[in-house]
């Protein structure tokens, strides 16, 4: 009968050691970290309709976010003596001038882009000032994250450049709701020129074919909002361009006005531009600098 028992207690100690064993690997492969929701965004819409005494207040409260409310409290404060008499679509709840409203479990669950509303009424003396501010899941309602701001700051609008010369292109970049900027593509037209994570935000561009080109800045933030700059038009000659400062001229009747004319490159021989008027109002003429000569050292 010894032996019997010595051979049950062995197996006893080999279970317990299989089963220590065992609980680190379960922890381990329970041990996944989890996806982190996309924060939340929410807007308010509070009405009124005031008699004097007493008013109800209708609440619409709209999820801005790109995932569902799963489960919602709002909170917002009143400055004067607003007091909660009964409330409807959601448990009201009041202290101080501090207002509580809690889902009503069939409308606990908010759709990205779709709203539930909840009213109450209330009664007052003196004033009946609304409420500012407003929170859901103690998340401000700050309406839906705005977009990163982005400009283009280089190269000017009308700008020319010989083939097989570097365009610098740079961008400036701003982020809203305390989000942070995370990249800026540079685009020709929608062909992705490359890309700075960093600012200041920068990119040599080469190899930019013959002809007209709309570049373009787009940032991105840490939210994933992005937004593109205003697009930017450049030139790109085969040769020496002309280059005239500014693009555009207005002139009034009865008087004058002058413009630059410079080479995109310095030319390998001399160079006659000549001016005259092509379209537009006949009155306009070219006065002086109606053919210009540039050469290899003035250009």
């Amino acid at each position: 009968m010894q032996p019997r028992r010595r051979h049950r207690t062995a197996r006893r100690l080999w279970t317990a050691v299989v089963a220590a064993l065992a609980l680190p690997l379960t922890m381990l492969g329970t041990g996944t970290t989890p996806a982190h929701a996309a924060a939340l965004q929410c807007s308010v819409d509070y009405k009124t309709n005031d008699w004097g005494s007493g008013f109800t207040a209708d609440l619409t409260l709209t999820n801005r976010g790109t995932d569902s409310i799963n489960g919602w409290t709002l909170t917002y404060a009143y400055s004067g003596n607003q007091k909660l008499s009964n409330g409807w679509n959601g448990t009201w709840s009041q202290s101080g001038q501090s207002v509580t409203v809690k889902d009503a479990g069939y409308n606990g669950t908010i759709a990205a882009g779709a709203a539930v509303s909840t009213g109450a009424q209330f009664a007052y003396s003196g004033t009946n000032t609304a409420p500012t501010s407003f929170a859901v899941n103690g998340t401000t309602c700050a309406g839906a994250h705005q977009p990163p701001v982005t400009v283009l700051t280089s190269p000017t609008a009308g700008a020319v450049y010989t083939q097989g010369d570097a365009v610098p292109l740079a961008a400036t970049a701003a982020a809203a709701d305390n989000a942070t900027i995370s990249k800026v593509e540079f685009y020709d037209d929608t062909t992705l020129l490359g890309t700075d994570t960093s600012a200041p935000f920068t990119f040599s561009a080469s190899g930019l074919t013959v002809g007209s080109h709309s570049l373009v800045a787009k940032a991105y933030d840490s939210l994933g909002a992005s937004a593109e700059s205003t697009p930017v038009g450049i030139t790109v000659a085969s040769g020496p361009a002309v280059v005239a400062s500014p693009v555009q001229l207005g002139v009034q009747q009865g008087k004058s006005g002058t413009y630059a004319v410079k080479l995109s490159t310095q030319p390998s021989a001399n160079v006659t531009v000549t001016t005259a008027r092509a379209s537009g109002n006949s009155g306009l003429s070219v006065t002086g600098g109606a053919t210009l000569t540039f050469t290899p050292a003035n250009w």
